[in-house]
């Protein structure tokens, strides 16, 4: 995985991971959770073997780092890319989900299958997943532009 350093101390850098096992991608589902995206945005290149989504994430690192009297709730694009792709499944609570529909992402995981083989999931609020089949765990999370101040400047919470 890249380094932490990227993720403490002056943080206005942007992120640039790498997961290749569970815990790293614990990481990266932990600094993806709340980024919203169309589902527009999610494309699959056979030939690359790669999946990847265009999100625009809550930046939990700055809300981790700054002064609760100085909170600026900030959000940023960034590339979530799953290479080593073999096929890619949708689960919705309907059939057809409409490519203009905005999608919340609450986590990513890891369903091994054996041999390093398994599934990355990506799960959506409303009961919405992609799982992705690969031949091993390698995720990548890099941002793209600069930040930009979060239009509800609410933190995402989530009710137990």
């Amino acid at each position: 995985m890249a380094s932490a350093a990227s993720v403490q101390g002056g943080s206005e850098r942007p992120l640039r991971l790498r997961a290749d096992d569970v815990e790293d991608l614990q990481i990266v589902s932990a600094l993806a959770q709340d980024a919203v995206l169309p589902a527009s945005e999610m494309t699959w290149d056979h030939k690359r073997r790669r999946f990847a989504c265009l999100i625009n994430r809550f930046r939990w690192e700055a809300v981790q780092e700054s002064d609760q009297r100085d909170l600026h709730l900030e959000r940023v694009q960034a590339v979530l890319a799953v290479d080593d792709v073999v096929a890619v499944r949708r689960q919705a609570p309907a059939p057809e989900v409409s490519q203009d529909i905005v999608l919340s992402l609450l986590m990513l995981s890891f369903q091994p299958d054996g041999d390093g083989m398994g599934r990355v999931v990506l799960t959506f609020a409303g009961d919405a997943a992609v799982e992705v089949e690969v031949e091993a765990i390698n995720v990548t999370l890099q941002d793209v532009t600069c930040t930009y101040e979060a239009p509800s400047q609410r933190t995402p919470e989530h009710p137990e």
